[in-house]
């Protein structure tokens, strides 16, 4: 049986990676993983992923979370450097 875990190495996504897709989608944590795992390799889908954390960057600083904000910057750094199809 897999765990969470193996599922989200398998994904070849960060947890912060899925956990950015699941707060963009308002889906549980499991079927961020999966669709993550989907879209990285679609044609499109790194780009999709990087608008998602922008997204969730733009409402994290609507709403004043700064300190969620300055994470999901570090997890959009760390996605486009690891994902070439996002730049």
């Amino acid at each position: 049986m897999l765990t969470l875990q193996d599922c989200i190495e398998l994904s070849e996504l960060s947890e912060d990676e899925i956990l950015a897709i699941a707060e963009h989608e308002h889906i549980p944590e499991m079927l961020a993983v999966e669709m993550g795992n989907y879209l990285v390799h679609s044609p499109s889908g790194e780009k999709r992923i990087k608008r998602m954390i922008v997204d969730d960057i733009d409402q994290a600083r609507a709403h004043g979370n700064l300190k969620h904000v300055a994470m999901l910057k570090r997890v959009l750094k760390h996605y486009v450097a690891e994902h070439a199809g996002a730049a």
